[in-house]
């Protein structure tokens, strides 16, 4: 879960992708976001989940991008059914930590997403951010409709043809299946924890460089 060894030339992933519209201890939940459950059912909102290594990290990013409106840490895929936090972690089960984003598309398109979700890990790490290593960790999008997935498909092509990285991306695109929200004490985790030593020295370096890459798409 360490910054991304090489920085993305943005320029040219910025006009590849065309956006010319441009683990731990239990802590308190006490700092609660909007409920995703009632958000979902706003016919004017969408869903797009994403697996970049710890969700910690995942979530701490999307929760400050204007137009998304709620995110949760959870797992997907993989072959288990409810999988604890325990069991993910064996890397065994298949299933991969993401975060779940409930946003406007109004506001912020799928493209959008993915050129930060793209920008905020290595995508070119096979299963492993920094020191974490298994399929848990792997790079992902979990397209939840035909469109997510050919956007994905496309933009991730783009950027392989376009030399962008050093390394090809080696994201999956899998489809949004075998789905369960992780323990309550993983939710909101940088905003309850902020002071701990994972918070202070990854993820908060991590947000920080992200608020100054995407200040125009903050909250």
């Amino acid at each position: 879960m360490n910054d991304m060894k090489r920085l993305i030339k943005s320029t040219a992933l910025l006009i590849i992708l065309g956006f010319c519209i441009s683990c731990g201890s239990k802590a308190s939940a006490d700092k609660v976001y909007v409920d995703q459950d009632s958000m979902a059912n706003n016919e004017n909102l969408d869903t797009a989940t994403f697996g970049a290594g710890c969700f910690w990290c995942v979530e701490a990013v999307f929760q400050e991008v204007k137009g998304v409106h709620s995110v949760k840490s959870g797992y997907a895929g993989g072959f288990v059914t409810n999988p604890t936090y325990k069991e993910v972690c064996t890397g065994k089960t298949g299933c991969a930590e993401v975060a779940q984003l409930i946003y406007d598309p109004s506001v912020i398109k799928f493209e959008e997403l993915l050129e930060i979700f793209w920008k905020t890990h290595d995508p070119t790490t096979l299963n492993q951010q920094g020191n974490d290593v298994g399929t848990q960790y792997r790079s992902a999008v979990f397209y939840h409709n035909t469109e997510q997935k050919e956007k994905a498909e496309f933009y991730k092509k783009k950027i392989n043809d376009s030399g962008a990285y050093p390394s090809d991306i080696v994201t999956t695109i899998e489809p949004f299946e075998n789905y369960s929200e992780a323990e309550e004490y993983h939710q909101n985790y940088y905003s309850n924890n902020g002071s701990q030593g994972y918070c202070t020295y990854v993820i908060q370096p991590k947000v920080e460089k992200f608020r100054k890459a995407f200040a125009e798409k903050l909250k």
